[in-house]
């Protein structure tokens, strides 16, 4: 499992898929699995002792209008030579240089920078911070490492096993993913357990999801809405992690088992794993934002996503903010945007209905 409060360390893959690798995988992926699930609470303790203060509430809430020269992502990706080590002890690529030829190199490059694009273009935001925070990557971490996280400072990526996962910067969502994660630390600060919790891992789904949208200049119609889609190998059946429009049918393999995620308060899932299931129940607001997105029509980093974007920094989004809470906010937040009564204040109000938490 991949979070600690307040500096978090969140990862890509839930601990139920790797749960379920150490219980139904070959002898050799039961072993790097559990390997795996013991190197994310070591990592969770380390950076508990090294964490500096998070940003507080005052700085938080600032507007990035007053930003006028087009900043620069300033990345740096270090390479962890299959070690265990964070940051990496080589320095790869930085800001401005050219591409090394390693794809794992190359590919964090290059999301950490689709993903900066995104936040400042569409929502004229400085980075992580809104403070031009250096974007820092480490890659080829630990052997065969199946994960990939953001530790409050800088993204992680395993190579993959290369059996069930491939590298982990080959999906460039996953970044989008993780990253923001750190915007939502540094906004709203939403408690990363049960209904916050999901909330917190569906804003990483959506803006994820943006970023890829964005990378391929689709709109909300041509977008797939699947988050990690090209992470699997063949051997697995299943397409991503997860799908926004349908959650619960990414994958069904005998190994990895079957996506547990409900689309619809009535099947929310009460459970004390997962943090009290904040990968499983993300699956609802994911839905909700899929179809207000598609109802909006047109790109949607510029519908739904400015509406998901302000929502997340509306001073009523607080760390214990549930799902019916963000919806009443987000459903304000549209009025305010695009017009009271509006098409986009319906299409919102419509999704969170049809998932069952209006």
């Amino acid at each position: 499992m991949c979070f600690r409060p307040r500096h978090s360390l969140h990862c890509i893959l839930p601990p139920y898929i790797l749960a379920q690798i150490a219980a139904n995988g070959s002898p050799e992926l039961r072993e790097r699995a559990l390997r795996n699930l013991l190197i994310d609470p070591t990592l969770r303790i380390v950076r508990a002792s090294t964490a500096g203060p998070v940003t507080g509430p005052t700085a938080r809430r600032r507007s990035a209008a007053g930003n006028i020269l087009t900043p620069s992502p300033l990345r740096t990706i270090r390479d962890a030579g299959q070690a265990e080590r964070a940051p990496g002890a080589v320095i790869r690529r930085r800001e401005g240089e050219a591409p090394t030829g390693d794809a794992a190199i190359d590919e964090a490059y290059d999301g950490l920078g689709a993903t900066f694009d995104l936040f400042w273009t569409a929502y004229q935001r400085n980075s992580i911070d809104d403070a031009g925070l250096p974007l820092d990557a480490t890659v080829h971490y630990g052997d065969a490492y199946d994960n990939a996280f953001w530790d409050g400072s800088q993204m992680v990526f395993g190579d993959g096993d290369g059996e069930l996962f491939q590298r982990f910067t080959i999906a460039v969502d996953i970044m989008g993913h993780e990253l923001t994660h750190g915007v939502t630390e540094r906004e709203a600060g939403l408690t990363y357990y049960r209904q916050p919790g999901a909330l917190n891992e569906s804003i990483s789904d959506v803006f994820g999801s943006l970023v890829k949208q964005r990378v391929l200049g689709q709109t909300a119609d041509q977008a797939d809405w699947l988050i990690g889609a090209g992470l699997f190998t063949p051997a697995v059946k299943g397409v991503a992690l997860r799908s926004m429009r349908d959650p619960g049918t990414a994958y069904d393999d005998p190994v990895l088992g079957k996506d547990p995620q409900p689309g619809h308060m009535r099947d929310y899932v009460e459970t004390s794993e997962d943090n009290g299931g904040v990968h499983i129940n993300s699956g609802i607001p994911n839905r909700a934002f899929q179809r207000a997105a598609v109802a909006i029509g047109g790109k949607a980093w510029d519908g739904a996503g400015r509406i998901w974007y302000h929502a997340l920094l509306d001073p009523q989004t607080t760390a214990n903010t549930d799902f019916a809470s963000f919806a009443r906010i987000s459903i304000d937040v549209a009025g305010r945007l695009f017009g009271a009564g509006g098409t986009e204040q319906a299409a919102v109000t419509a999704a969170w209905t049809e998932v069952g938490v209006m």
